[in-house]
């Protein structure tokens, strides 16, 4: 911990340990993530069940229907922001209780109501295979897993359609709308490969144990693993439709379907390329962002959620939380 401890202007690891009623996931993930507590440890078991009750996750959980969705019934992509899927990907970021009965309520309705034909996520109120698009997949079932359903039948068979989509391989049918390629390609990036939905795939993949990736995921990954790598990921110019996306360069949290400099570099290191030179330029991009306390600013955020996780331009320790797993993951090279 030490080397990467000493990239920083300051030590934020006090401020992200500290109690914080607003924000007690970050000193869950503090002590697991950065500390490498065991999960039995009292105080990691201590801050862990604080999540449940404060924060942003009782206010998300106040607002769900009794029959489990959020908004209105049916697919879960629509309100953006507020609907079902949008709210099933934040508990999952902000580490929710997959034992609790509401939070897998909500994983329910969202299988049983999201799922096209294909075995794919679809994006549209009525779940067709032209709205499955590799970010939306990606997310939904990066959530899901860490959510306690990874053994469910029909995450396996939407992680199956996953890295079938990225290969290409069998029969796989690609449409005008929606997934419109291999390699990533999608028709919201003008049928062009997507770094973001790259990213949002590899995170999926990579939260399967090594060994019980399928052939054709591994495949995937190093597909997805090139291509994020066949470009600089602090320049982030990989194919796009009129320019590149300044989000790229925002540091921020929750990401939703949108991408950064930070997930790209973490998505590979957790791939087991944290220590490839071509991050060298990323990990210096991320540390001139920090302030002269060691802190990361809050500086992209989703709007219209059903809480604000942070305020716009000020310290986050959601974002911080994040930069410092990335250099402890890369050892900062």
């Amino acid at each position: 911990m030490s080397v990467w401890l000493n990239l920083l202007n300051n030590d934020p690891l006090p401020w992200l340990l500290e109690e914080d009623s607003d924000h007690p996931s970050v000193r869950y993930f503090a002590h697991w993530g950065l500390l490498d507590r065991p999960e039995d440890d009292p105080e990691v078991q201590e801050a862990k069940a604080t999540i449940m009750g404060s924060g942003s996750v009782p206010v998300i959980l106040d607002a769900q229907q009794p029959e489990g969705y959020w908004v209105k019934a049916g697919g879960g992509y629509s309100p953006k922001y507020q609907g079902t899927g949008w709210q099933i990907m934040l508990l999952a970021e902000l580490g929710a209780d997959p034992e609790d009965e509401r939070v897998r309520q909500g994983c329910e309705y969202l299988l049983s109501h999201s799922i096209a034909s294909s075995g794919a996520f679809s994006a549209l109120a009525k779940p067709v295979p032209s709205g499955a698009i590799p970010c939306l997949n990606g997310n939904m079932l990066y959530a899901l897993q860490h959510l306690g359903f990874g053994d469910d039948p029909r995450v396996q068979r939407a992680l199956g359609w996953l890295a079938q989509a990225v290969t290409g391989e069998g029969d796989f049918q690609y449409l005008k709308s929606g997934t419109t390629g291999p390699r990533f390609a999608c028709s919201a990036n003008n049928a062009h490969p997507c770094a973001w939905g790259a990213n949002k795939v590899l995170r999926a993949l990579s939260v399967l144990p090594e060994e019980e990736r399928t052939p054709e995921m591994r495949r995937a990954i190093q597909v997805g693993v090139e291509f994020l790598l066949s470009r600089d990921p602090a320049e982030a110019d990989y194919p796009y439709t009129e320019r590149v996306s300044s989000t790229w360069f925002k540091l921020g949290f929750p990401l939703s379907y949108w991408s950064d400099v930070l997930e790209t570099t973490a998505v590979l290191a957790d791939l087991g390329h944290g220590d490839d030179p071509r991050l060298e330029n990323a990990i210096q991009f991320i540390l001139g962002k920090q302030d002269d306390q060691g802190r990361w600013r809050m500086e992209n955020t989703l709007n219209r959620m059903w809480v604000d996780i942070e305020k716009k331009g000020k310290p986050s320790k959601w974002v911080t939380l994040r930069v410092l797993r990335v250099l402890k993951a890369t050892n900062a090279i």
